[in-house]
């Protein structure tokens, strides 16, 4: 992480959570800078609206900087991201379009995520309101690419980049030119696209765009943190993004080992490790195998026969 820019202005926060001010913007650390389940809060001091984008774990401990926020602009909807929602019953709430109804209720959250067995998520939900103090938002508010939130002084800029999900947003904030990227937080993991709503050739888009905007400070969600020195964020995106082909030729490996049904691929593990097993493992790994087989079918890299198995060309 780089140094801050200037020194911050808000109430001191409570003992532990670290923060970075850039002009009107602060960055509170969620611990292990962020890592899941907490995440990096982002809040606006703007002279007549004080803004937070998303509410992680780390929001709960902030105190009054972060309880004083009147609007919430959403980049995308997850449990993680909506864990400080409850402490601002009275804000306003902007979800872009196309994840508004994983805001609004508990059954259009499941849906996002391609949760469809009942038993299954009323654990979820439990786990959920347990650990990221879930509720829903039915008064959430959908709004549209380049969206602008005008705070006095400065102002919030929507710009749409899909494919973690069908509605994550970059949010700029003009003119301190901080964008906070959300998750495309530049793991080591790399870019995840395992839910319903998640989309391959999106988040392939969305990383080619990403540099274009006109941003000094980029803040992730998560495991970054902050970034002030450009040539280091595009040589972390360009690693970022070349997880994607490292995934589509560990798949055309699998199969030059011998030909595999879905569930044999799922079975020996794209994103994860070996053995790996939580409640949304098997899915997200059909999901994102699947994505990358049919974008290799398309090549005339693999094909698949009448009873699914896939095999190269």
């Amino acid at each position: 992480m780089d140094a801050p820019q200037t020194a911050a202005r808000d109430p001191a926060p409570r003992a532990g959570v670290q923060h970075v001010t850039f002009g009107r913007v602060s960055v509170f650390f969620g611990e292990r800078n962020g890592k899941y389940p907490d995440g990096n809060q982002v809040l606006v001091r703007g002279t007549d609206t004080r803004a937070a984008m998303d509410t992680p774990i780390v929001s709960n401990f902030i105190g009054a900087a972060f309880d004083a926020s009147e609007l919430v602009v959403m980049g995308h909807v997850h449990e993680d991201h909506m864990a400080g929602l409850h402490r601002l019953p009275r804000a306003s709430v902007h979800v872009h379009h196309a994840d508004l109804p994983a805001a609004q209720s508990w059954p259009g959250l499941l849906a996002a995520m391609g949760v469809a067995d009942a038993a299954l998520g009323q654990e979820v939900l439990a786990r959920y309101q347990r650990e990221f103090f879930y509720g829903p938002r039915p008064d959430a508010q959908g709004y549209a690419d380049g969206a602008c939130w005008e705070l006095g002084g400065c102002r919030i800029r929507a710009f749409h980049m899909p494919g973690h999900t069908a509605g994550h947003t970059v949010l700029l904030v003009e003119p301190e030119g901080v964008a906070f990227i959300g998750d495309i937080d530049l793991s080591g993991f790399g870019p995840y696209y395992g839910d319903a709503g998640s989309n391959l050739r999106d988040f392939r888009a969305t990383l080619q765009r990403l540099p274009e905007l006109p941003a000094k400070v980029w803040v992730t969600s998560h495991h970054r943190g902050v970034y002030t020195e450009r040539d280091r964020f595009l040589r972390d995106l360009a690693a970022f993004a070349a997880k994607i082909d490292e995934r589509s030729a560990r798949l055309r490996a699998l199969l030059a080992e011998s030909p595999k049904t879905l569930a044999q691929l799922v079975a020996c593990r794209l994103l994860y490790p070996p053995g790996h097993q939580s409640w949304w493992v098997d899915s997200a790994e059909a999901r994102t195998i699947v994505q990358h087989l049919d974008e290799l079918q398309a090549a005339g890299q693999v094909q698949v026969d009448a009873e699914g198995v896939w095999r190269l060309c």
